[in-house]
């Protein structure tokens, strides 16, 4: 009888031997945009640009924020390819990773034509020699191919770059540019700003997944207590249901379900004593809230101009402005409560943490509807921001390009402003029309961030692939996933009840006393 058992070992061993050796790239999976991580890998000696396949070719480039990407057909077996690869991947530090100088206009790719899994690619796009660059909008690259004889296409064949400075300088003619090799990060001044155009907004649903996650990140440095758990629970149940990202969504509902995984209460209990993330090996650690395929470093609507402005701050202002605009009137005051319990304990600006809380004491009659939360948080955004203008002004702190105002302008919204008179020092004062105010708030914060991803058709109508969803004005539009709803409930219904009840199965499972053995979750 051995071998039977061999041959169940075998079947049972088979799937994990399977799916380790078909194991894609994170850039792989569909709907991705992690092509802006790719060269955030680790290791020293990590590419620049992005090397693709005929599995993720189309995702990849359909869903690149990029205005335009550049596409090298190589061969690995080519020697003329591997000693062009230095010259286009000092190109591709340009554009290309989280410490990319112009991040966000050209999307630096190669393919290996080399491989069989991406003949049929190559043949589309008539590759006659090695390597053969191409330019282009990266939606065209996705609905066409390329013929060395086809009038009127976007997709353009470049003729000219054969090195580096050959090669920018063929990119900064297409585009009336003057990049150079030696630019450095924050150097770039083609920063637009975000005062007259209202659709600008729409490039930072970008930074709420980008400040989501980098606020996860900030909660495992913390030390999370007994104390501050039920404020984490509280905020991962208004990201569940009203976080613009659905992505986003459904990772904080993965956190929810299985919080008592990450943070075992009776632990907490039994130490009396903080329990410290920082140099344990959990499933928590490798847990992405919004996937793996969330750009990091590549701040869009919020990239400031100097290193040490805006990127995460305004990134967190621009989520929580979305989720004032997304809840219920029902949940106005639960998502007062979330939000400032969670400043107050996981925000690490010392002062900024301690402001913010003052002016949360500050209300005494509890919110009732959505309106007159989402005009409180504005309001209380536009002293934060009075407060630090005459900082920032007696410091010499500001940003040059994109100095704090009082919020919106009249170029953003004429309607908002019923008059305006300067103060005896020197400030202005606006008497503003407020539920012109509200109605601006639900349009900004609602529809038009997530318009780029209508605008790129990269929504599928059954939700499969789309990283975001369209969020109505009115959140009866929000599709709630079915993990979300058991968050809600487990959260929010008889959480303690459940958490013994969950731990029981653990225990039951093992699972408990082999935390440290989880790789994902």
């Amino acid at each position: 009888m051995s071998w039977i058992a061999a041959i169940l070992l075998l079947l049972h061993l088979a799937p994990l031997v399977f799916h380790r050796a078909t194991a894609s790239p994170p850039w792989a999976a569909a709907g991705s945009r992690s092509i802006l991580r790719a060269a955030a890998a680790d290791g020293p000696a990590a590419d620049y640009a992005v090397e693709l396949n005929a599995t993720n070719f189309d995702a990849a480039l359909a869903a690149t924020p990029a205005t335009y990407a550049v596409v090298e057909f190589f061969a690995h077996w080519c020697p003329a390819c591997r000693n062009y690869k230095p010259q286009y991947e000092k190109v591709a530090r340009l554009f290309n990773g989280p410490d990319a100088v112009h991040p966000g206009i050209v999307l630096m790719t190669r393919v290996d034509c080399a491989l069989r899994i991406n003949n049929k690619l190559c043949d589309k796009f008539s590759v006659s020699h090695y390597p053969m660059l191409f330019w282009g909008p990266p939606s065209k690259f996705v609905a066409a191919g390329w013929e060395p004889k086809q009038e009127k296409s976007e997709i353009r064949a470049i003729d000219d770059g054969r090195t580096a400075e050959r090669l920018l300088n063929w990119i900064n003619k297409q585009m009336g540019s003057s990049y150079g090799l030696d630019d450095e990060k924050f150097e770039n001044e083609h920063l637009s700003s975000n005062i007259s155009d209202p659709e600008q907004i729409a490039r930072a649903v970008y930074d709420v997944e980008e400040a989501t996650v980098t606020a996860f990140d900030i909660i495992l440095e913390h030390k999370i207590k007994s104390e501050t758990r039920a404020s984490l629970i509280q905020f991962l149940q208004l990201l569940v249901v009203h976080h613009p990202s659905r992505r986003c969504r459904q990772g904080s509902a993965e956190v929810l379900v299985n919080f008592d995984h990450f943070y075992p209460l009776d632990m907490l209990m039994l130490d009396r004593q903080e329990v410290s993330s920082g140099g344990d090996k959990t499933a928590i650690h490798n847990f992405q809230i919004c996937g793996k395929e969330v750009p990091r470093g590549y701040w869009m609507f919020c990239r400031g101009s100097k290193n040490d402005t805006r990127g995460f701050s305004c990134g967190l202002w621009v989520l929580l402005h979305s989720l004032s605009v997304r809840i219920e009137d029902g949940e106005s005051q639960f998502a007062f409560g979330a939000i400032c319990d969670f400043i107050h304990n996981f925000f690490i600006c010392e002062e900024c943490r301690q402001h913010f809380y003052t002016m949360c004491s500050s209300v005494s009659t509890p919110f009732k509807t959505t309106r007159d939360f989402a005009l409180w948080l504005w309001s209380t955004h536009n002293k934060v921001n009075e407060r630090l203008m005459k900082d920032e002004a007696s410091l010499g702190t500001a940003d040059p390009e994109f100095p704090k105002i009082i919020w919106p302008p009249k170029q953003l919204c004429s309607s908002c402003h019923q008059s305006d008179s300067r103060r005896n020092d020197g400030s202005i004062n606006i008497d503003w029309d407020q539920d012109e105010v509200f109605k601006f708030l639900k349009q900004y914060y609602g529809k038009t961030l997530v318009s780029i991803y209508q605008k790129k058709d990269i929504i599928q109508k059954d939700g499969a692939t789309g990283a975001l969803e369209d969020s109505a004005a009115s959140t009866n539009a929000i599709v709630v996933p079915i993990g979300a709803a058991l968050a809600i409930a487990v959260a929010s219904c008889a959480f303690g009840a459940l958490a013994c009840y969950w731990r029981s199965r653990q225990k039951n499972r093992k699972y408990y006393h082999h935390l440290h053995s989880y790789k994902n979750i």
